[in-house]
């Protein structure tokens, strides 16, 4: 359509390729292309230029009203602001702090923080386009979205005070060799769940996800009255209790993969930037001091 009315109101095929900024032949075939989708002969080459036929005349103001009615369509996007949505599995954990540096770098960009069930739900999400980007362990092919490595996370042990490792400032990780962890928010088929389960092949100890799950303050507080060790972020924030103790693993320390992941099609203007300050502050993997799954490994390594 645009080439037609470029052609029509240049005359000469070679202005209206230079007005469109492409090829002489780019604009012969499409409109060439248009004149067999429609089955008609809309100019006729004379020495003066191209001259519409009485079919190219009658098409004319419909043309231009398409071409006029896309350029209106395509402003009303680009005027319009919509906060970048990013999902996240919870508000506690380490994405949100990394959301919140992006944001204190540049203000003024408007960011809507959204929660779901992580992997699982994120993919729906990504490619119906209710959300832009999420953070989440993604170890498989990832099809039409684009990821992006963005933190690791060292794991911690989380204890009653009583506890005989309760003093300890550091645990090996293989100590854990033949106890259970309780870790209630473990959901079946949830990439955490999967990690943990991972974890405790790798070192020899089992993952209790009995529940119910009555949430973090609930929780706290049943491995403070001595229910069960149990395995948290570094960074996550849980609801303080005096008798709960965090210690980290190590020997080698058990670090949670995030990467964010955005669907290749999505053009929101933030979203660039955001894939940009992830890339700039992308966590080295250690193994020499770290543990991740294998499946894990190619990503950031």
């Amino acid at each position: 359509m645009r080439a037609f009315v470029a052609v029509t109101e240049e005359r000469y095929f070679s202005e209206a390729a230079a007005r469109l900024g492409v090829s002489q032949q780019a604009v012969s075939k499409r409109v060439a292309k248009l004149e067999s989708d429609l089955g008609l002969r809309l100019f006729r080459r004379t020495r003066d230029g191209a001259e519409l036929t009485e079919d190219g005349r009658a098409f004319l103001p419909h043309a231009r009203a398409l071409a006029g009615l896309a350029d209106q369509a395509r402003e009303v996007l680009r005027r319009r602001r919509r906060a970048l949505r990013v999902d996240v599995l919870d508000t506690r954990l380490a994405p949100v702090d990394l959301i919140r540096d992006f944001h204190r770098h540049d203000e003024s960009v408007e960011v809507e923080i959204v929660t779901s069930n992580g992997l699982r739900s994120a993919r729906v999400a990504l490619d119906r386009g209710s959300v832009d980007a999420a953070f989440c362990r993604a170890s498989g092919p990832l099809d039409e979205l684009g990821g992006v490595p963005a933190f690791l996370e060292p794991v911690h042990l989380l204890v009653s005070r009583g506890h005989p490792l309760a003093g300890r400032a550091s645990v090996p990780v293989a100590e854990l060799a033949g106890s259970a962890v309780w870790m209630p928010g473990n959901v079946p088929g949830s990439e955490w769940a999967e990690f943990y389960r991972l974890l405790g092949d790798a070192f020899g100890f089992r993952i209790d996800a009995s529940g119910p799950d009555f949430g973090w303050d609930h929780f706290v507080a049943d491995v403070g009255a001595g229910r069960g060790v149990s395995l948290v972020g570094e960074t996550m924030r849980l609801p303080w209790h005096p008798d709960t103790v965090r210690i980290p693993l190590a020997d080698p320390a058990p670090v949670y993969p995030s990467s964010l992941l955005f669907h290749r099609r999505n053009r929101h203007p933030v979203l660039a930037a955001l894939v940009r300050y992830v890339r700039g502050n992308r966590p080295p993997f250690d193994p020499a001091r770290q543990w991740l799954p294998e499946s894990d490994r190619a990503a950031f390594g």
